[in-house]
């Protein structure tokens, strides 16, 4: 069987294409109140979302993506039946699914921020554009567009920044890692890794087990879409150095074992690659610092611990329990809020971290299935209970550990260092779908 190319002139881009760097984006949520109005701004957006044969939109260097709720889907006045072709896990919403993500204590929805994870929460635009200039004047055009309609509510928005450095809050250069696609003809980061079936990311199309899975109907409105996970996620920068100083015997040592955590030292070179030290050119380098696998050179995790950040999100072709390529995401991280300086050790009382986005065709065994079992769980390679040391729900109980020679490596006390702020699960429609929705 032939290779089955994509419709990458009815995707939109924000669904396949790695974003640029430096950038900027913006995320702003709207409530539907009017029927006529939401279908009006589906019309009116529609000519405004680029797609992914063409990146550049009509607005110029910024890319816009529209993406519906649930909730949002049901404003616009879709029928009943289309409704409930829907996956259960969008159906239901993030917030109801907060105790599989690990949601809980300070991350659970009841702390989340408002508007987050409310029945109001319909519509996501996101914008990006190279720098913030570029992208506030997208944004006023935009607000030319929404402010006219009469029945839409600009709820809640989140200004976001990709530094030159590509940098998140913890100090990692982040977006490394991005997986091909079969008949996308965009290339992924990692060379050894085969391109995957356009069905796990784009509906419509055979998947990683052989068949088409079920998409929403009609096929107008499901065909070309994905699924989208947005979340808010806030970072605790001083708990995480404070963390790295008490457990290290000098700067040098820091370093070491924020990479172990990671899978990566700041600059982003690997520690498969670079064990004993870290290598900014390499980092720095798109063509090397993803082209690595684990199981001949690193089964054990002497140099790439197995319960290390990276390592949980995609264990390559490691030994692990169930089949890593149909649980493969794409991933994309936005940070928000000031960096905290550096060498400073108390918290500031200043919000900073990452607007996350999953995109995929499958909610439940991809983000769901990674959130749940491999950040949250250490089982799949035998690691017992321990959760992710970067961004798992960690409470005083848990531990990190790794191999060493001569003794393993045990930290025990892991505090959480990321908090949920909020989030929503969204539908990325087609730009047919799109008009369609606005034609309803």
């Amino acid at each position: 069987m032939g290779k089955e190319m994509l419709e990458l002139d009815d995707i939109q881009s924000g669904v396949l294409r790695p974003r640029p760097a430096p950038y900027a984006a913006a995320y702003v949520l709207f409530r539907i109140d009017e029927g006529t109005a939401g279908r009006e701004l589906m019309r009116r957006m529609r000519p405004v979302v680029a797609s992914a044969a063409h990146p550049q939109s009509p607005a110029g260097d910024t890319w816009v993506s529209v993406a519906l709720s649930f909730q949002g889907l049901k404003a616009l006045g879709v029928p009943p039946a289309s409704l409930a072709s829907f996956s259960p896990e969008f159906q239901q919403g993030m917030a109801a699914r907060a105790g599989i993500l690990g949601d809980a204590g300070e991350s659970s929805p009841e702390h989340w921020e408002k508007p987050l994870g409310s029945n109001d929460v319909h519509v996501v635009l996101t914008a990006l554009a190279p720098d913030s200039e570029r992208l506030e004047v997208a944004h006023a055009r935009a607000r030319q567009v929404y402010e006219k309609i009469a029945g839409i509510t600009a709820i809640w928005s989140q200004y976001c920044h990709a530094l030159p450095t590509e940098r998140e809050a913890f100090g990692f250069k982040d977006g490394i890692s991005h997986p091909a696609i079969e008949g996308s003809g965009i290339p992924g980061s990692n060379r050894h890794e085969a391109p995957l079936k356009p069905g796990e990311f784009v509906l419509g199309y055979p998947d990683e087990m052989g068949g088409i899975p079920p998409m929403p109907k009609p096929d107008v409105l499901g065909r070309n879409g994905s699924y989208v996970a947005f979340r808010k996620l806030h970072q605790r920068v001083a708990a995480f150095r404070q963390f790295l100083k008490a457990n290290s015997s000098g700067p040098e040592d820091e370093e070491l074992l924020a990479a172990k955590m990671m899978g990566r030292w700041r600059s982003g070179a690997p520690l498969a690659l670079c064990p004993m030290h870290d290598d900014p050119e390499f980092g720095a380098d798109p063509r090397r610092n993803n082209a690595f696998l684990f199981k001949e050179d690193d089964a054990i995790g002497y140099h790439t611990p197995c319960g290390s950040h990276i390592r949980r999100m995609n264990a390559r072709d490691a030994d692990v329990a169930g089949v890593v390529r149909i649980h493969r995401m794409i991933r994309r991280g936005t940070s928000y809020g000031p960096p905290l300086p550096d060498g400073v050790l108390e918290d500031d009382g200043l919000e900073r971290g990452l607007m996350f986005a999953f995109v995929g065709a499958n909610l439940g065994r991809q983000f769901e299935f990674v959130q749940s079992e491999w950040m949250n769980d250490g089982s799949f390679f035998g690691g017992g209970a321990a959760k992710d040391p970067v961004a798992g729900s960690s409470s005083s109980t848990d531990i990190f550990s790794f191999p060493r020679r001569p003794l393993a490596m045990r930290l025990k006390g892991l505090p959480r260092f990321v908090i949920t702020r909020g989030g929503e699960y969204c539908f990325l429609p087609s730009l047919n779908a799109l008009r369609w929705l606005g034609e309803l």
